[in-house]
């Protein structure tokens, strides 16, 4: 597993109330559970959610875990799809705190953009934006559990398992790669979803590149969103400067 150190380099601790990472199979109706740890696909959220561009691509590197691992029964009463609602019992984390290391790439998948393509640009505005909270709201997992976003230093401050020596968590969801985002002519044209077996180790949970992952599996297919002059579909992308 590659986890090279990286010039365009992000770190920030996100923190909330409560949080719901699960698998989005479980998100259907009913139940939910929260998985132990975060997801690698909603710690990407999270970090969309501060600053993205078509031109990049955010990798999550490491979650470090800085609180107790402890959950909570709620009963709720969540709209079913056909009106009315119903109760059911979702599992939440509690006092959530994590601290991210990420960093991102160039999106190959679109050459039309290549004119967008500076590192410096993008790496000082995603600092910035953390150093305010983010662009958009920011959530841990679900929409109800809203979360906070501040700038730190990876591995600062004590964590609550910085003595564990390690613990498994078994097989995991880890995201899901979208057409605009392939990195092979299997993953071109479609939905896939990544699967792991992530171990944490004094507190670290390392995470491979979606490509990296031992299991995977195509969902759907769906078509990439290309943008081209000719369409006049590059409205609000102005401050890609060249591309324009």
């Amino acid at each position: 597993m590659s986890n090279p150190i990286h010039r365009n380099l992000v770190e920030f601790q996100v923190t909330g109330d409560y949080a719901l990472f699960s698998d989005p199979i479980t998100r259907v109706g009913g139940e939910k559970c929260t998985y132990q740890v975060p997801t690698y696909e909603a710690l990407k959220g999270i970090l969309s959610s501060v600053y993205w561009k078509p031109t990049i691509v955010w990798y999550i590197d490491a979650v470090r875990v800085m609180e107790p691992i402890q959950t909570e029964v709620k009963g709720i009463r969540p709209i079913k799809y056909h009106g009315g609602n119903e109760l059911a019992y979702y599992t939440y984390l509690k006092h959530a705190r994590y601290q991210v290391r990420a960093h991102f790439e160039w999106n190959d998948n679109r050459p039309e953009l290549a004119g967008d393509r500076n590192e410096n640009k993008h790496h000082c505005i995603a600092r910035r934006m953390i150093e305010k909270g983010g662009r958009r709201d920011i959530f841990l997992g679900t929409r109800e559990c809203q979360g906070y976003v501040e700038p730190c230093a990876f591995g600062e401050g004590p964590g609550a398992y910085d003595a564990i020596p390690e613990l498994s968590f078994g097989l995991m969801y880890h995201g899901l790669t979208y057409p605009d985002e392939a990195y092979s002519p299997e993953t071109k044209g479609l939905i896939t979803a990544h699967f792991w077996y992530p171990v944490m180790k004094a507190g670290v949970v390392t995470f491979p590149r979606p490509e990296e992952c031992p299991l995977h599996k195509p969902l759907r297919k769906m078509e990439m969103k290309v943008f081209d002059r000719s369409l006049d579909n590059f409205t609000g992308l102005a401050e890609f400067g060249e591309v324009m």
